[in-house]
């Protein structure tokens, strides 16, 4: 008879949660099954065949075990999104009271749902205050997709149909889906599939520690913003829609930009009439101490793209915060929007986003990131830039990143590098995981960005580990004569 090596052998207790704990797997049937059944995202499938992947089953708090009952610090909140922490009892009552309540409704035919609108006020409410409508989508990528179909609607409407082009960033990253790819500047996603698409282009970065040499951080910055006007002149204003930016660009590696790039961006923006959209997918919902990263940038976007932190990845939602600037026109103008999702709206995830958002707000999450744990890791992370294998740290809310050197420089301009080829930023990564701490590899630079409800205690506790794995990580460049 068949075994389903999925199925745990389960002390029956009366709490869920310590069943869980006591729950036993059989890692390598579950590896066994995976390899032969799923398909991964932006995963080398040949090469995790080959290693077998490592199973998560169970977290609380900013900890996560794997199958294998080793305890883990989340120090990536997953994937930017578990911002209220893991074990959030009061998300999950939330999302199955509605599903005994209404699982599913569409809300094409002139329907709604309760979640939804109340979802919708809610983020009107705590949005800045150009905002007034929402669009739902099902994930971040479809906000991207639905912010280039609405833009292109928009001047549409307007009379204004050659002004279709969308300008973003070299390494930025706005999702996987055909149009997200393209507005991403990621060379390695453009290489597959003969992206971008028509009528996106792409400028540099805003990566002082790359490309700022000679000059301040603020002549960096506005240095960096040139290139959008550069970019509209050489299309031609008559064609360019709107330019796109993450606050901070997260997959690309946290990159932060200085405090110049921003206002500049804006002004630029005002000036050419385009307009601007913030994709806010990861510092949204408290990561920078402000409700939106916008904020914290001093910026005025006209759409906002938003996701993961809305549930905390609890239940997947997405969707574009709409403007007044935009929204008013596809009001005011009429005519279908021919766009959408079978899940835009859903009320599960609304309800569950409703209870996330409570949790925020109750617990003062955004305010301790902007005032109490924000300033705190700043701090003891800056520490880590003594280390000799760092020679640039920094930081902003709760997210952080560090840059790996082969040799250090009192300017962080004139450090040497390592060769890429040594991947010695999978090799850090690798010692992290080993060590009980997830910290992402993007090229040589390591980044995190944990839940939200972290305390002083558990920000010493991560850095800590960082450090041990850090040393760790020298001691085998060492071995393996790379320093």
């Amino acid at each position: 008879m068949y075994s389903n090596p999925l199925t745990p052998s389960v002390t029956l207790v009366a709490s869920a949660k310590q069943a869980a704990k006591e729950q036993v797997f059989d890692t390598k049937a579950i590896q066994k099954l995976d390899s032969a059944h799923y398909l991964h995202p932006f995963t080398d499938f040949k090469d995790l065949n080959q290693k077998g992947a490592r199973v998560m089953v169970r977290g609380d708090g900013i900890y996560i075990w794997d199958s294998e009952g080793k305890k883990i610090l989340d120090g990536m909140s997953g994937l930017w999104c578990v911002n209220v922490g893991y074990g959030r009892t009061s998300i999950s009552e939330a999302v199955y009271k509605q599903m005994e309540t209404l699982p599913f409704y569409n809300s094409f035919f002139n329907t709604t749902n309760v979640p939804a609108v109340q979802l919708a006020a809610k983020l009107v409410e705590i949005s800045p205050a150009q905002f007034n409508h929402v669009f739902f989508t099902g994930s971040g990528s479809e906000g991207n997709d639905t912010n280039l179909r609405m833009v292109r609607r928009y001047w549409d409407l307007l009379g204004y149909e050659k002004r279709h082009t969308i300008i973003s960033r070299h390494n930025a990253y706005h999702g996987s889906t055909v149009a997200g790819a393209s507005l991403g500047g990621m060379g390695g996603m453009h290489a597959q599939g003969g992206l971008p698409i028509p009528g996106i282009e792409h400028i540099g970065q805003p990566n002082y520690f790359e490309d700022g040499r000679g000059m301040t951080e603020d002549e960096f910055g506005l240095k960096a913003a040139s290139w959008l006007e550069e970019k509209i002149l050489e299309v031609g204003v008559e064609k360019v829609a709107a330019f796109i930016g993450e606050p901070i660009q997260g997959a690309g590696g946290v990159i932060i930009p200085p405090a110049t790039y921003w206002p500049e961006i804006q002004r630029i923006c005002d000036k050419y009439g385009i307009l601007l959209i913030a994709d806010e997918v990861i510092c949204g919902f408290g990561r920078l101490g402000t409700w939106f990263g916008s904020e914290l940038m001093g910026i005025k976007p006209d759409l906002i793209t938003f996701a993961k932190g809305v549930t905390s990845g609890y239940i997947p939602l997405g969707g574009v915060l709409v403007g007044d600037r935009v929204a008013n026109v596809l009001i005011e103008k009429g005519g279908d929007f021919n766009h959408g999702f079978t899940y835009s709206g859903h009320p599960v995830a609304c309800a569950g986003a409703l209870e996330n958002i409570r949790i925020l707000e109750q617990e003062k999450l955004v305010e301790k990131v902007a005032n109490e744990t924000g300033p705190y890791l700043k701090q003891q992370f800056a520490t880590l830039a003594s280390h000799p294998l760092v020679g640039f740290a920094n930081s902003v809310g709760l997210v952080a990143g560090l840059n790996l050197v082969k040799t250090k420089a009192a300017n962080i301009h004139e450090c040497e590098l390592f060769d890429a080829s040594a991947n010695v930023g999978m090799i850090c990564r690798g010692h992290m995981f080993n060590n009980g701490m997830i910290m992402r590899a993007v090229g040589d630079r390591m980044i995190i960005a944990p839940p939200l409800c972290m305390t002083k205690i558990e920000i010493d506790e991560m850095v800590g580990l960082i450090r041990r794995c850090l040393d760790a990580t020298l001691d085998d460049l060492k071995k393996k004569e790379l320093v």
